[in-house]
């Protein structure tokens, strides 16, 4: 059942894949993807590595010690569209967003530890969930608002680009 849950999960994010990168926006969202997926990769390594965090059952288990399906595809996607739908909000409706995202997403990483064997939850709760959800967003929409910023500079000093 793993495994075809894993497999679900790849087919559903390769299927979103062309559907997130087109428009005027595409390099931001390259941006914010692979800025998710170093962020992603670092924070479950150090998770898995300090025992908080396990998972039986994972793809490539011989080389990767955690889930790369999470850590390069899901969660990077999931980045790109929160970023899209909270590109021109305020910190209020921000934080609302963040909300709508980490909240159903804790409680379904919770759910899957207690149903599945997809990973195993030692020293970690739907708490350390919901804060590191938080703090992926939140990084990732601070170097996009860097990323807003620097283009603005760069329009204002009408530097053109190569």
């Amino acid at each position: 059942m793993e495994k075809k849950l894993l497999n679900l999960l790849t087919s559903l994010c390769f299927i979103s894949l062309p559907f997130l990168f087109k428009g005027s926006k595409m390099r931001e969202n390259l941006v914010i993807f692979f800025s998710k997926g170093v962020i992603a990769i670092l924070i479950d390594a150090y998770v898995v590595g300090t025992k908080r965090v396990e998972y039986p059952v994972r793809p490539f288990p011989k080389i990767f010690n955690t889930n790369i399906i999470y850590d390069i595809l899901f969660f990077p996607i999931l980045s790109v569209i929160w970023v899209k739908i909270s590109y021109n909000d305020n910190f209020r409706k921000i934080l609302l967003k963040s909300l709508i995202f980490s909240v159903p997403m804790s409680i379904g990483q919770w759910f899957m530890e207690k149903n599945t064997g997809l990973f195993k939850w030692k020293k970690w709760s739907l708490f350390h969930t919901f804060a590191s959800v938080n703090f992926c967003f939140f990084t990732i929409r601070g170097f996009v608002g860097l990323l807003k910023i620097l283009d603005k500079f760069k329009d204002k000093q009408n530097i053109t680009e190569y």
